[in-house]
């Protein structure tokens, strides 16, 4: 398995044409999820004691599997968050899994973690953040706000006067990404529930009607959302801010979807107090078209989330004293230089040309919006703040809604799901893809028709 053989050259040959013709796919299938009996019958057992050969298994994912997965980078998937990498990042992703890098210390990645260090420095520039700031690339927004959150938590512990809290807590509004909720179950924490404004936005005053009915013995932190899932919505991220100076509380910014667009001059006014946050993230495998999984995870001063995190054994001694070691800096020890086909597809293309991207998808939400309004048969629910188009189908139930999404795409035409909102079914557009058109758009709404 370890030596390398006719029988590898022919693989390689082999992956590479595979990867290669899917880059020329234009568009790529859309495809889409088959049942598990299904599967079966067309793969079968794949697992067996002498294996099938490396082609025999390239051939099984590329005919049967590879089609039973939603191809997220479709011009038409606009569900959820998805993706759009660059042909760049993507290829690129093929020399770090080749290159076994190991991604978590000075000592054994010093040139990938410079890299990626050179990529994060552009993510605080834009966000504004100092020439101190830094952090490290993790899995995903869920691991990224879990671990800015134990930073601040061990930072609210040890300058702490007196004895500890009955309960640490943490304030977000009902918006903030559902990762929010999840860390505080796993830090064993509560949440101070904060009403936003008739916008849906967290809000200065929302906090300090929230702190005032609420014991805010063990407040450490407030949660602030730049580009909600579901709305796109950017919390008023100065006036948390300010609340958060006032009271001596760590200022953490959930931008997994929408801090991309600090790059953006037609919106980058909405992200205004982002500078002064001690902590964000964002993702670029969402809005900054990198392959997954990469979030960036950046602290005002990171020196407080390496002694929050930071592993030491016998065994790790060799490590310490490094010029940065990225595993000190969120809940991971090994991992992958994942931050390296980010960096790439900058290096390669440029900051400018990341802001002509994420222009012209805002260019195209700002379409969808007017050509909603444009109908009679549906109905914009909010202007878009970013990307996100949230609208209603005028006397669609809940199943009609799931019944158009069904057939959208078994017909593999379109991948857009319901959502709710208040109770009611609606549906939304997240356009974070340069390759979706106007045309697109259009043609998906007339099948609401």
């Amino acid at each position: 398995m370890h030596r390398h053989s006719q029988e590898t050259e022919r693989l390689a040959a082999a992956i590479l044409a595979y990867a290669e013709e899917r880059f020329r796919l234009d568009p790529v299938p859309l495809d889409g999820a088959k049942p598990h009996d299904e599967l079966w019958q067309l793969a079968g057992q794949t697992i067996t004691e002498d294996g099938m050969g490396g082609e025999a298994a390239l051939a099984l994912f590329g005919d049967v599997l590879s089609r039973a997965c939603l191809s997220i980078d479709h011009p038409r998937s606009l569900s959820f968050i998805p993706a759009a990498p660059t042909e760049a990042a993507t290829l690129f992703d093929l020399v770090v899994g080749a290159s076994s890098i190991y991604g978590g210390s000075w000592l054994e990645g010093a040139g990938a973690v410079y890299a990626e260090n050179q990529a994060l420095r552009w993510i605080a520039d834009i966000g504004g953040l100092p020439d101190g700031a830094g952090g490290v690339f993790v899995q995903g927004g869920t691991l990224g706000n879990l671990s800015a959150l134990v930073a601040a938590r061990h930072t609210a512990r040890t300058r702490r006067e007196g004895p500890p809290p009955a309960r640490w807590k943490i304030a977000a509004t009902g918006g903030a990404h559902s990762s929010i909720a999840t860390a505080a179950s796993v830090m064993d924490i509560d949440v101070i529930p904060v009403e936003p404004d008739k916008e849906g936005r967290l809000r200065g005053d929302g906090l300090w009607a929230a702190f005032d009915g609420a014991d805010t013995d063990g407040l450490f932190a407030v949660v602030a959302t730049a580009g909600t899932t579901n709305f796109g919505i950017v919390d008023r991220l100065d006036e948390a801010a300010a609340v958060c100076a006032e009271c001596g509380l760590w200022l953490h910014v959930d931008g997994a979807y929408g801090a991309a667009a600090l790059a953006a001059p037609s919106v980058r006014h909405l992200f205004a107090g982002i500078e002064r946050a001690d902590s964000f993230i964002v993702d670029p495998h969402k809005w900054l078209f990198a392959p997954f999984d990469c979030c960036a995870l950046l602290y005002r001063d990171p020196e407080l989330a390496r002694v929050a995190h930071a592993q030491t054994a016998g065994y790790l001694e060799p490590l310490e004293g490094g010029e940065w070691n990225p595993s000190d800096y969120a809940i991971n020890l090994s991992r992958r230089a994942r931050g390296l086909p980010f960096w790439f597809s900058v290096a390669a293309h440029g900051t400018r040309a990341y802001t002509t991207a994420i222009e012209r998808t805002l260019e195209v939400a700002r379409y969808a919006a007017e050509e909603i309004r444009s109908r009679t048969y549906v109905e914009l629910l909010r202007d878009p703040d970013l990307s996100v188009v949230v609208f209603r189908r005028l006397g669609w139930s809940p199943a009609d809604y799931y019944s158009w999404s069904d057939r959208l795409m078994k017909a593999n035409f379109a991948f857009v799901t319901p959502t709710t909102h208040n109770g009611e079914t609606i549906t939304r557009f997240a356009i974070i893809n340069p390759r979706t058109s106007e045309t697109d758009i259009a043609a998906i709404l007339d099948t609401m028709a």
